[in-house]
């Protein structure tokens, strides 16, 4: 077998040598002889494809690896990224290890964002080391083994003992871990001769805290390495590269140019084959039997056409119903044969999963993210998509799992069962295929993180002032990290507000100048005068050890009628982060009204209104801003294309796209019937916004339905600050529903205001300042205080033995949040509130495009209508499954379609089907 899991006799023919061209001899020569051999006897057969030894990543890493560069290797899954990272390391700690031994310490730390990717490593590791070894003792070479271990939460207290005797050379780790590690008194001794960092999936943290809580690690690290090390990022398709790779390496000085590195850009280094399909080109009409029947029916043709089929959906239900409704529908899938994989299932039942994925004893596997990173699966050669991934990243991470090495195409089929998500996965796969890849967002300033790192600093020594605030600044996510936010950080660590320490909040650090030698506090290392910063408390480095972290505990919550106090179900809490009282939503297929939640319980009405919030809406990933974009682009040139062709001109256009019939036909008449419904104005496009305003006399409720195409989080900021606009202008309740490609605001049919005008008027300089005030008193301000409070150690997860609950962890905070909102400048209240909106809401994004609506760049048309048009259908009815459409909602879309049908006549659908070029 060979590192990827393929048999021998299953590589490519052997080449002949004398028609072979060889480029990258001089990458081997690099090696040492040991490490060269077993390299040609693991890896030489199937090579020719790459026209040398090396796939692409590891032509370009190797060397920069060896040379001690700083490098950043960007590559799809299965292209050799792992050997590409640690072929240098391994090859110099054999070189060293026979010429003057190895330390009983560690050379290089291997950080992964999953246990589990950590484990595969660590067992991928095992046939390098193993195979070089035996290789050097055939040869007669004397060496002792190159030690490798893994350390993580799950490590048992003698496995970590053992550790300190006989230290791994190369420590598989996570960043929580490492975090911990820095602060371990004798741990750390041991990464002082670190002289590599690994840094694996690093586009899978570098967008959220624990992206931040690593890079701080790592300048601490190197503020303790005898030298400074060499870091490697392993990634798959992420953009901006030299963001990602700043964010790795980091600066030489505060508020300086970042540390040298170089990018390794194979992010095109296999070809891929994707195709977007559709089980009909209608989605209305069809009956939903049919759509579902056509969807399992090709799924099955799929799945026994192939090896291993692995299936995405976009939520864990999704994942389960696919895989029953598999089994229900078709004799030959069993527990034997097929399985399901996502984040709610046991660990056991993961790994037994991943077990067999590994094997190639599964037929089919469902899985909603779960899969997306982690273990090397050799024998899956199909990747299904069903519905849209929201970003062209997600969608090349997916369907890369497929054919899993260099030379093997990438096969994937992207299935849509809605409208709008057959606009976005036809944008989508394009853009693909042009090499576009969804820019990553990394946070900044994060002070929860800043909390952790500066309290763990000055746990373990007492420390000047400008010296740790340098550690900090080094790390990319800070380097803009000013005077003011410093000195916030320093009230809050220091207790420096009244009734504070009354809360049971102490201080953290104490901060003074290093007093005369006879005075009360004087530390010889340092001058007197100098400002020192050093732990206060007795048990700091126990409460940090036990409550570092940024993932946050979650739960669940009891639902109970008011009045009769009925529990009626659980809902998550992340679900709380998008109700408002008044909100609609379905539990257990009936509806309930939002009233209020306390602690852990929530509180509800029974009510006949329509939901406005989807039961999947906090499970689903959000459409990415820049690919919102690029669909707005999209709707422009169709729209131009529609005015001077008519459908077929845009059917003509459209297979130009990785789409099949029915798909070019369903998206071609949803805008014909679009623009002759409401007018080609109806249309947003990158140049325009439009608004559509219904009376719905049935409900007695007036919607404004916003074309926003910048997804859900930007529409999820943009909805509170108009919402919040428009309920001061009409003193009424304003409900808001939110989707990836607009919003529904609606109020009572007896109020009216102008949105469009409100959304002309909206200046940029004030959108950040109306979102804040727009989120005062939410369930969302509620639990990113607590999470927030958790982080900051304002509140403790575990104190003296006792474990605090994610509930009792809310309760006190809520106890809390009124306290520290009237406290000034208060740093647990501001991070709250710049985690909210910045990496939230998209507030930038929200702040551009207002500002291009000020500018004249981008202009707000408004049209009023009967009924929604074709594609507000979506915003209308947001309770759409994620498999299947529920009769409920192919009800309502019938009805919304026909009153176009009857608007526009009869003839669009006969044109449609009936045009010369079909």
């Amino acid at each position: 077998m060979d590192e990827n899991g393929v048999p021998v006799d299953e590589r490519d023919p052997p080449f002949d040598p004398d028609d072979a061209t060889i480029t990258d001899g001089d990458v081997l020569e690099l090696l040492e002889p040991a490490v060269r051999e077993w390299w040609v006897e693991e890896f030489g057969e199937f090579v020719p494809e790459n026209d040398g030894f090396f796939t692409p990543p590891q032509e370009g890493a190797i060397p920069l690896v060896h040379e001690g560069t700083n490098a950043l290797i960007a590559a799809p899954t299965g292209s050799g990224k792992t050997l590409a990272s640690f072929t240098s390391i391994i090859n110099e700690l054999f070189r060293r290890e026979k010429a003057e031994g190895l330390e009983n310490s560690v050379y290089c730390l291997y950080v992964s964002p999953l246990k589990s990717l950590a484990n595969d490593i660590h067992r991928n590791l095992e046939v390098p080391l193993d195979g070089i070894t035996g290789i050097m003792e055939d040869r007669d070479e004397s060496v002792d083994e190159v030690r490798h271990a893994i350390r993580h939460g799950d490590t048992s207290d003698s496995e970590r003992q053992k550790m300190l005797r006989e230290t791994p050379h190369i420590l598989n780790t996570t960043p929580e871990t490492l975090a911990i590690l820095l602060n371990s008194p004798k741990f750390r001794e041991k990464l002082r001769t670190v002289e590599y960092v690994v840094v694996d999936e690093i586009h899978s943290i570098a967008d959220g805290k624990r992206g931040t809580h690593l890079s701080v690690s790592l300048e601490r690290l190197e503020r303790i390495a005898d030298s400074s090390p060499t870091r490697i990022g392993c990634s798959a398709t992420i953009e901006p590269l030299s963001d990602v790779a700043e964010f790795l390496v980091g600066q030489d000085d505060p508020g300086g140019t970042h540390r040298d590195y170089e990018i390794v850009d194979a992010r095109f280094a296999r070809e891929f084959d994707i195709e977007l399909h559709c089980p009909t080109d209608d989605l209305i009409n069809t009956p939903r039997e049919v759509v579902q029947s056509r969807f399992y029916d090709e799924l099955h043709d799929l799945i026994r056409d192939n090896t291993n089929t692995l299936v995405f959906t976009n939520t864990r239900s999704g994942a389960e119903r696919v895989l029953q409704n598999l089994r229900e529908r078709f004799d030959a899938y069993d527990e034997g044969n097929s399985g399901c994989h996502h984040g709610s299932l046991s660990k056991e039942a993961r790994q037994d999963i991943e077990g067999r994925l590994k094997d190639g004893t599964l037929d089919v596997v469902t899985s909603s993210t779960s899969l997306e990173l982690g273990i090397d699966m050799p024998h899956v050669d199909m990747v299904v998509q069903v519905g849209s991934p929201k970003s062209v990243a997600a969608l090349l991470q997916r369907v890369g799992r497929a054919g899993h090495r260099v030379g093997q195409t990438v096969t994937g089929r992207v299935v849509a069962l809605d409208r709008d998500e057959l606009v976005e996965c036809a944008v989508m796969l394009k853009k693909a295929e042009e090499g576009f890849v969804d820019s990553v967002s990394i946070p900044e300033n994060a002070q929860d993180v800043a909390t952790q790192h500066v309290y763990g600093m000055a746990i373990n020594e007492v420390m000047p002032e400008p010296e740790l605030r340098g550690v900090l600044q080094r790390a990319y996510p800070y380097r803009n990290y000013g005077e003011d936010r410093w000195e916030q950080l320093m009230r809050y660590l220091t207790a420096d507000y009244e009734g504070l320490e009354d809360k049971n909040v102490y201080a953290k650090v104490w901060r003074d100048e290093n007093d005369p030698p006879d005075g009360e506090h004087h530390y010889e290392d340092f001058p007197v005068g100098e400002l020192l910063i050093g732990k206060r408390g007795r048990l700091a480095r126990v409460i940090y050890m036990t409550n570092i972290g940024t993932i946050p505990d979650s739960f669940t919550c009891d639902v109970y009628t008011r009045g009769s106090n009925e529990w009626v179900g659980n809902l998550d809490e992340n679900y709380l982060d998008t109700l408002e009282k008044g909100d609609v939503f379905v539990l257990g297929g009936r509806n309930f009204q939002f009233s209020y939640r306390r602690g852990s319980k929530v509180y509800v009405d029974r009510t006949s209104a329509r939901p406005t919030v989807p039961s999947w809406f906090s499970e689903r990933l959000p459409l990415s801003y820049d690919l919102g974009r690029e669909i707005l682009a999209f709707q422009g040139e169709l729209v131009e294309r529609l005015e001077a062709g008519g459908a077929p001109a845009v059917r003509r256009w459209l297979r130009e796209y990785p789409l099949d019939d029915d798909s070019v036909r369903a998206i071609a008449r949803m805008f014909d019937q679009q623009t002759r419904y409401a007018g080609p104005e109806s249309v947003s496009t990158g140049e325009r916004i439009a608004v559509e305003e219904e009376k719905d006399r049935d409900e007695y409720e007036r919607h404004y339905y916003v074309h926003s195409n910048y997804g859900r989080r930007f529409n999820d900021g943009l909805s509170r600050v108009l919402a919040y606009r428009c309920a001061q202008e009409t003193n009424a309740n304003v409900s808001v529903a939110v989707a990836d490609n607009g919003f529904t605001l609606s109020m009572p049919l007896n109020r009216k205001v102008d949105v469009a005008g409100v959304l002309r008027d909206l200046n940029a300089g004030d959108v950040r300042s109306l979102l804040r005030e727009s989120i005062g008193d939410t369930e969302l301000l509620q639990r990113y205080f607590r999470i927030n409070a958790t982080r900051s150690l304002m509140i403790l997860k575990r104190y003296k033995g006792y474990e605090k609950s994610a509930q009792e962890q809310q309760v006190s905070s809520e106890m809390l949040l009124g306290f520290a909102e009237d406290l000034d400048d208060f740093a647990v209240i501001e991070e709250t509130y710049r985690e909210i909106l910045e990496d939230k809401l998209n507030v930038a994004g929200i702040e551009e495009v207002v500002a291009a609506i000020g500018a004249g760049e981008v202009t707000v048309a408004e049209r009023t209508v009967a009924s929604p048009s074709p594609r507000a259908f979506g915003l209308a009815t947001l309770m759409a499954s994620d498999v299947v459409l529920a009769d409920d909602e192919s009800a309502a879309l019938q009805a919304f379609h026909e009153r176009v049908v009857d608007a526009i006549g009869d003839e669009v659908e006969t044109t449609s089907v009936l045009a010369g070029d079909e």
